[in-house]
């Protein structure tokens, strides 16, 4: 008999595995089958649907902390769709024992980020569960947007289209990473965990094709999703990453590839060609874009597949992540 184990929840090939082999298999439909960070659905106007939950430990981390995390999570899905974000939704399991005064801290996080974002919280629910039920505190959120005159997709993605990130990759999972195990570097480093979607209105422009927020499984496993979507190859230049000094350093020394950390305020953008310097510069004039940078290609040949160019000029393949990277990192 098979059972679910920690890598389900890594966001890489058994995540992937799981959703179409249980989930999508019996709850598919028009809506659910649109497989993307948001589901557009019908109505009087054109709206976008998102739900995301929240399990990260620990609960407080350098740059951020889980309410922080939840609502950041979830106006980032909507705004990579092309939604202008409105509403969430707060539902909370708390285990008994948990202090309340760490309970405000959160709540008055989520109130201070739903602020920033420009969000409202409109509804939500509460729940106990006994000591050991749980560990100290699950968050879900649920957020609707707008959907205004962003067409953007996998489905515009095309051959000659440039891949953009607005700044350094694997800070959040090396943050989560140094705060659960005490790990001490020379530059502390702080979760990217930030709500984009005032940095998406800032760089949009109709050159831009797609948009994708590179979580758990960071941006090997997200850049394979769109691949397989769009049915074209991508080239990642592994010199042009964005990496900051210290996140390098801690994955040489504990093994770890960058390019499947998370992030939590980091947007993959695919953009025409004849756009592209345009909206890099549009994304560099924005606080949470100034180390913005180009960091591959799309390509036609191969599709489905991505390819990491090493400064030597050699290629890897870039698969979705195996395994179980940091669990419980979001």
């Amino acid at each position: 008999m098979e059972r679910i184990i920690m890598a389900h929840g890594s966001g890489g090939r058994l995540s992937h595995q799981l959703i179409k082999d249980v989930f999508q298999k019996h709850l598919g439909n028009e809506f659910l089958d649109q497989m993307n960070d948001a589901t557009y659905i019908k109505g009087r106007e054109k709206l976008a649907m998102t739900t995301d939950s929240f399990v990260v430990s620990p609960l407080f981390f350098r740059g951020g902390d889980i309410g922080k995390l939840a609502v950041c999570g979830t106006v980032n899905d909507l705004a990579v769709s092309g939604a202008k974000p409105l509403y969430l939704s707060l539902g909370v399991i708390l285990e008994e024992g948990f202090p309340l005064s760490e309970l405000e801290k959160i709540v008055l996080s989520i109130k201070e980020t739903a602020l920033q974002a420009g969000v409202q919280v409109v509804c939500g629910d509460t729940k106990v569960v006994e000591r050991g039920s749980a560990d100290k505190v699950f968050i879900n959120t649920t957020g609707i947007g707008v959907v205004e005159d962003k067409r953007v997709g996998p489905s515009y993605i095309k051959p000659g289209d440039n891949i953009l990130i607005n700044g350094t990759i694997g800070d959040h999972g090396i943050s989560i990473l140094a705060d659960r195990e005490g790990l001490e570097f020379e530059t502390p480093i702080t979760s990217d965990c930030a709500p984009l979607n005032h940095l998406i209105e800032e760089f949009y422009h109709p050159g831009v094709r797609c948009m994708r927020d590179p979580t758990r499984g960071g941006i090997g496993t997200t850049l394979n999703e769109l691949a397989q979507q769009a049915q074209v190859s991508i080239l990642l230049e592994e010199e042009k990453l964005p990496l900051h000094p210290s996140v390098a350093g801690a994955c040489g020394m504990l093994g770890l590839d960058p390019i499947y950390l998370a992030n939590e305020g980091k947007v993959l953008v695919v953009v025409s060609p004849e756009n592209t310097e345009e909206v890099l510069s549009l994304m560099k004039s924005h606080p949470l874009g100034k180390n913005a940078a180009i960091i591959g290609k799309v390509m036609a040949e191969e599709p489905g597949r991505v390819l990491l160019e090493t400064p030597l000029g050699g290629k890897r393949i870039v698969g979705m992540l195996e395994g179980e990277h940091l669990p419980r990192i979001c």
